[in-house]
């Protein structure tokens, strides 16, 4: 049996395409400078998490605090009112 060149042509691709896909994906893992780097990205996005964990929290004490010293402000808009209405102003 003869192989015509156009099926010789797909053997040659498909052996190429083997052969590079072997020696691409061989590459023998990552090295000592790709996991240093990879440990770093760690780190940051621990970091990173952290801070934001620490923002969130400073905000919520912010917003409460707001939230008192709103209720502190009409409380003594109030008062005030309250003491006109006493002195008949």
């Amino acid at each position: 049996m003869q192989m015509t060149p156009k099926k010789m042509s797909q053997w040659v691709l498909a052996v190429g395409f083997a052969v590079s896909m072997l020696l691409a994906g061989c590459g023998g893992g990552p090295n000592a400078e790709q996991l240093q780097l990879l440990e770093e990205t760690k780190q940051a996005a621990l970091s990173a998490e952290q801070k934001l964990q620490q923002c969130e929290s400073a905000k919520a004490s912010a917003s409460d605090q707001l939230e008192q010293k709103k209720r502190d402000l009409q409380k003594a808009q109030d008062e005030m009112a309250a003491v006109k209405n006493r002195l008949g102003m």
